[in-house]
């Protein structure tokens, strides 16, 4: 294939909505950039947003660790059993807390134990047992009259280089619903800052809306999971030329819905059950209405990533666990890695068999310790 051709293949990624299942995205987003597949255009909703913000401009390291460090997010296993709260994600909200925060991040200890932690388990426990005391002891104004229960993702200009993003490559484009106006709004890489990411992922009841320039913000995945017309619609129709669009979706499948374990699961599956059959018919009405000629023939293609999870851990998938987040973090891995080598031609790859695909843990019945299966 030559470079004129490679040129004519315009290619977008979609990032979807989805957490804590987000680290399916940033499993298979790895399998992608180990076998150099790159994008022109990366539009993110929800939870994609920081999968592909990691991706594009990482604070440190490369984009590869900053993928990797997304199963840091979650919590240690023997911690989350007895207290399953994601307490490292999900932050108090107020200025007291914010304080509080600043002064616990100045802290060398806690330093040392984040920079240990990488593949050690104990580290891993130590470190998050000791984010659990200082959460604990946090201060914070919450109250009734509240609007949503956290703060606003505080920690992420640690992990993103917001002044870094308008020199990335590819465009990129977050959403975010306008709730004064009442329509959702597109922030392109050259808008984006941290308050920006803040609004797209404020989701109602866990964050109070978003206020930037006098207006109020919802997670644009409240209402668009896949940020389809997005993409199509920004700066004017720049990227209507688009050749191929890889979506990484992982909240339309019907085995999200399922049977809860107890109470908090039932929470938890309130919040995700309604988004499945939005995310689905998202991805229906862009075939049937944007993605058409007028005779009727797809304009371009489309190619969706098939994550397949395990029949007996999707009672785990919702949840915050190191084991859960480490797991779907293999499964997006090779199930890029396989996409990969399906669709080498379309992602302009040579696809390297040398890499290989990752060994799938399961959980034991017994204990907490992971044993490799087939």
């Amino acid at each position: 294939m030559t470079q004129q051709e490679k040129v004519k293949n315009k290619k977008a990624l979609i990032l979807g909505g989805g957490a804590p299942n987000a680290t399916l995205m940033s499993g298979a987003l790895l399998a992608f950039d180990m076998q150099g597949a790159e994008f022109d255009v990366i539009s993110c909703s929800g939870a994609g947003a920081t999968i592909g913000l990691l991706y594009t401009a990482p604070k440190h390291g490369t984009p590869a660790d900053a993928l990797r460090s997304t199963m840091e997010l979650g919590v240690s296993d023997a911690i989350y059993q007895a207290f399953p709260v994601n307490y490292k994600v999900f932050n108090k909200p107020g200025h007291q807390a914010d304080m509080f925060r600043q002064l616990l991040a100045a802290n060398p200890m806690m330093q040392l134990l984040q920079q240990q932690r990488a593949g050690n388990r104990l580290a891993g426990f130590v470190d998050d047992w000791m984010k659990l005391m200082m959460a604990v002891a946090c201060p914070t104004d919450l109250n009734p009259n509240s609007q949503g229960l956290c703060a606003h993702v505080p920690f992420i200009d640690h992990l993103v280089d917001f002044d870094a993003l308008p020199s990335i490559r590819p465009d990129l484009y977050v959403n975010a619903y306008n709730i004064t106006d009442r329509e959702m709004t597109i922030w392109g890489k050259d808008q984006i800052t941290q308050k920006h990411f803040q609004a797209a992922l404020s989701y109602p009841f866990l964050y109070a809306p978003c206020e930037i320039d006098g207006k109020k913000y919802y997670e644009g995945a409240v209402v668009d999971c896949l940020n389809y017309k997005g993409l199509l619609e920004a700066e004017g129709g720049k990227h209507a030329d688009i050749d191929t669009i890889v979506v990484f979706d992982v909240l339309s499948s019907d085995k999200l819905i399922r049977e809860p374990r107890n109470l908090w699961d039932a929470y938890t599956l309130s919040i995700i059950a309604p988004l499945v059959d939005v995310a689905r018919n998202d991805t229906e009405l862009f075939e049937l209405k944007y993605n058409r000629d007028a005779s009727g023939k797809p304009i371009r293609t489309l190619l969706k990533v098939p994550f397949d999870i395990p029949e007996y851990h999707l009672p785990e998938v919702l949840d915050w666990s190191s084991y859960n987040l480490g797991k779907l973090f293999r499964i997006g891995f090779n199930a890029g890695l396989a996409f990969c080598e399906q669709h080498a031609e379309q992602l302009d790859i040579v696809f390297d068999d040398q890499i290989k695909p990752m060994k799938i843990g399961r959980r034991t019945k017994l204990s907490d310790q992971m044993v490799a299966v087939a």
